[in-house]
């Protein structure tokens, strides 16, 4: 067990760590054997979800991921599974009442500005 205080510290931190890691990896696992045992656009979306998790805690690299992911997306296409690639639109903002605050006014041009003159082609 260790005595320096940062040490203490820094084996309670490897603990919690440990524990998080290990969590998401079981999750992990479930998500897939779900999805593989019954492929469905709601079981791809959670491994996919649960393997960005990963990815965001540093636990498994991007590309690992990602080529994990296409695997996945493979199998779901060749059991039939509609795939969503396109995500649903927002639905549109209210346009702002009336008597919201107004834009300012743009400053008229006074003067236009002349096009840049050419510069000759040099021959070599």
């Amino acid at each position: 067990m260790p005595i320096i205080k940062s040490a203490i510290k820094r084996a309670k931190q490897t603990t919690k760590r440990r524990e998080r890691n290990v969590g998401i990896k079981r999750d992990i696992k479930e998500a897939v054997k779900a999805f593989l045992a019954k492929p469905t656009a709601a079981s791809l979306s959670k491994v996919q979800s649960e393997y960005d998790t990963a990815v965001k805690k540093n636990l498994m690299k991007k590309n690992t991921v990602a080529r994990r992911k296409a695997n996945l997306a493979k199998i779901a296409k060749a059991a039939g599974v509609k795939l969503d690639g396109a995500k649903k639109a927002a639905p549109a903002k209210k346009a702002a009442p009336a008597t919201a605050k107004k834009a300012p006014a743009k400053k008229p041009a006074t003067a236009a500005k002349k096009p840049a003159a050419k510069k000759p082609a040099v021959k070599k």
